[in-house]
């Protein structure tokens, strides 16, 4: 008879990774982020929440304007504080370009607050939109 040792999950669902990872915060919302397609594991974009995540996977997660790279190390057994929950991974997202390498996003949004745009705001924000007074 051969003896089953009890081997600890080397494999674990992602909806409950990310919760326990505290990348969601809750399992319910880690599962609508996987159902939506803003999970991605190793180049491919998921569309299950149980699908298995093991370590060593490259996950990117979309957070708002945002992606999130980071390398499972661990699988989770509880949501526990944030020291024990960063411990599951390692964060390889790039770092942000810095300000003065604004993208068009960020070009044609304003502070709240700010006012009416000026004449040049105004063509500039047209101008990246092809709206009127587009004429190049």
């Amino acid at each position: 008879m051969a003896r089953h040792e009890e081997q600890p999950a080397a494999r674990q669902r992602i909806d409950k990774w990310l919760f326990f990872a505290r990348l969601r915060k809750s399992r319910s919302l880690a599962a609508k982020a996987v159902e939506t397609g803003d999970v991605g594991i190793n180049g491919v974009k998921i569309r299950q929440p149980s699908h298995m995540v093991r370590p060593g996977d490259v996950i990117v997660l979309s957070l708002d304007r945002n992606d999130m790279v980071v390398k499972v190390l661990h699988p989770g057994e509880r949501r526990g504080p944030y020291e024990e929950a960063r411990l599951l991974y390692q964060d390889m997202t790039p770092p942000p370009p810095p300000p003065e390498e604004r993208n068009l996003f960020a070009q044609a949004t304003r502070e709240r607050g700010s006012g009416r745009p000026t004449k040049r705001e105004r063509r500039e924000t047209d101008r990246l939109h092809g709206g009127p007074g587009d004429e190049d």
